[in-house]
């Protein structure tokens, strides 16, 4: 074996040996419903640490979540996870009060439902969730190859880690198609799945802003979303903000400089709350191109188990944490249920 191969370890047993492309909530809860069930696992991500779209940039005011900005808890199954992250003391509730902007004005909304972030930013929460998990960060996966029973992966500058028994792609639905060229039936599953791109920045200034409101949801101009980042709980520095552009404004700018962007968004986000804002201190824009599924598969997953591969996201039937939650656990549940066959 060369320097540039990495020989995994464990029963030879087929679907024990397995490895997790994408280290989000749908990578990570797999990779940990599966080490539960006695699997050998290996947690792979081209970051520097485990979160994707629940990432956090860190700033010298402070930490900023650019990412998912909170989320519900729906179903009994998260419900119940979401309890246990409290108690673990990385979750906490966010009561901050929210609004929606639109065509008739600002209206502060009553009685939604209850609102959770990471602690003290939400990154906080997947890195808490991978601690006990076998990871490789730092690692781009270019191709899934497989050999015979064996499933290789192999990484852009050359080198590559297996054998695998079963191997789960857990990243958004553009980027997972190349991977899953082994399976073309699930590739194909995965080009009916649509996700727009989304520009987010990050401001922070050196004073409150009036507003009356900590987040809002904006149905007009480019922005889509407004949020007081430092008003959740955990939350220390100086006062930030984060917009979120509208999916349609996203698409149609994506491929435009983040210093050309910065002052139109500026400029939306004076005019959606209809006030002469301060300069601030510091404005960053981070682009993501696979942000929001804006057409879903009604699978909760997808699995191939003659050829033990398979694929999660939140755009498998459900879109946000809560949904990128129950599709990890959905397709643990699917090769935890499958028989091991014989290796050969």
């Amino acid at each position: 074996m060369s320097d540039a191969d990495r020989q995994t370890t464990g029963s030879s047993g087929h679907g024990q040996r397995v490895a997790v492309v994408g280290a989000g909530m749908a990578g990570i809860t797999c990779t940990r419903s599966l080490v539960r069930a006695g699997r050998s696992v290996t947690l792979i991500d081209k970051a520097r640490g485990p979160g994707g779209r629940m990432s956090t940039r860190r700033t010298e005011h402070g930490a900023i979540d650019h990412g998912a900005q909170y989320f519900t808890a729906r179903n009994p199954r998260f419900r119940e996870e979401v309890n246990a992250w409290i108690a673990d003391g990385v979750v906490q509730e966010w009561h901050g009060p929210l609004a929606t902007i639109g065509s008739d004005g600002l209206m502060m909304i009553r009685g939604d439902n209850r609102r959770f972030v990471g602690v003290p930013r939400m990154s906080a929460l997947t890195r808490h969730l991978s601690a006990s998990c076998k990871t490789l960060f730092n690692w781009r996966v270019a191709r899934i190859e497989r050999h015979g029973t064996d499933w290789w992966l192999h990484e852009e500058r050359g080198a590559r880690l297996g054998p695998f028994d079963l191997v789960v792609v857990a990243v958004p639905a553009p980027q997972a198609i190349p991977l899953l060229q082994g399976a073309p039936s699930l590739a194909m599953r995965a080009r009916s799945a649509v996700l727009a791109g989304c520009y987010a920045v990050m401001l922070v200034y050196d004073e409150r802003l009036p507003l009356p409101f900590d987040g809002a949801f904006v149905n007009r101009g480019p922005l889509s979303w407004i949020a007081r980042n430092s008003s959740k709980p955990g939350r220390e520095g100086a006062e930030t903000w984060v917009l979120h552009a509208s999916p349609d404004w996203s698409e149609a700018h994506i491929e435009e400089p983040p210093d050309q962007v910065i002052p139109m968004l500026l400029a939306a986000f004076a005019e959606a709350v209809n006030a002469k804002l301060p300069q601030p201190l510091l404005a960053v824009a981070h682009r993501w191109r696979h942000a929001l599924p804006i057409n879903l598969l009604e699978e909760p997953c997808l699995f191939d188990p003659e050829l033990a591969i398979g694929a999660c996201g939140d755009w498998c039937g459900g879109p946000r944490v809560e949904g990128a939650y129950l599709s990890g656990a959905a397709l643990a549940d699917l090769v935890i249920a499958h028989r091991d066959q014989p290796a050969g």
